[in-house]
């Protein structure tokens, strides 16, 4: 089976964003400009939905577009789903 597709938009990402969904234990190729990173998915995760890139811990800022856009409620491990169940914002809306 051809490994599942993920784009990371910026090099500072810790998260990449499916092209295709993916089930648990599927091969997933987050590229980046001439960069690849290859890891398994550990569980489902829907198109459109982000992938940890890296291991997390608990309270770390999360990064996507090259800004950070929340912090992980957990340990987040690299291949894991990132979504409102581990990831909380923290920006003041105006």
């Amino acid at each position: 089976m051809p490994p599942i597709r993920a784009l990371v938009i910026h090099p500072d990402d810790d998260v990449a964003v499916l092209v295709e969904a993916a089930s648990a234990g599927d091969t997933v190729e987050a590229q980046c400009g001439a960069s690849t990173v290859t890891l398994t998915a550990r569980q489902a995760i829907p198109t459109g939905h982000k992938v940890a890139l890296r291991d997390l811990a608990a309270g770390s800022p999360l990064r996507k577009y090259g800004e950070k856009i929340g912090l992980a409620l957990q340990d987040i491990r690299a291949g894991e789903h990132v979504h409102l169940h581990n990831l909380a914002g923290d920006r003041v809306k105006v």
